[in-house]
């Protein structure tokens, strides 16, 4: 289930932010959660989590009039399956029906999900 951010899922955030490599640097890290903690932004990370609450990645969005722009997407290693992909994409779909889903070009293989 996909869930807007909350500042009580800020350390799982960090956590899946570091597997990816634009984020291994630690200012360029605090700079991007700075973009989730400011009010009234483009902005927003999104959290999956299973039935139980617990947050099993993140997928973060540049929201625009007309679309929906992933920016990124990161997973726990045993959930970066293509049925959690698939579920996910499904899910930004109907949270934005009227929306295009787009990404960020080293995204663009999420982009088959949403035919």
């Amino acid at each position: 289930m996909l869930s807007k951010y909350k500042k009580n899922f800020e350390k799982q955030v960090m956590g899946y932010l570091s597997y990816l490599p634009d984020f291994k640097n630690f200012q360029n890290l605090a700079d991007e959660m700075k973009l989730y903690n400011t009010e009234n932004n483009q902005f927003d990370v999104l959290t999956y989590t299973n039935k139980n609450g617990n947050c099993l990645g993140i997928v973060g969005i540049q929201l625009t009039s007309h679309f929906v722009i992933i920016r990124y997407l990161s997973l726990a290693p045993s959930y970066r399956t293509e049925e959690v992909i698939q579920e996910i994409m499904t899910e930004l779909n109907n949270l934005y029906p009227n929306q295009k889903i787009s990404t960020l070009p080293n995204w663009t293989m999420l982009l088959k999900y949403t035919e």
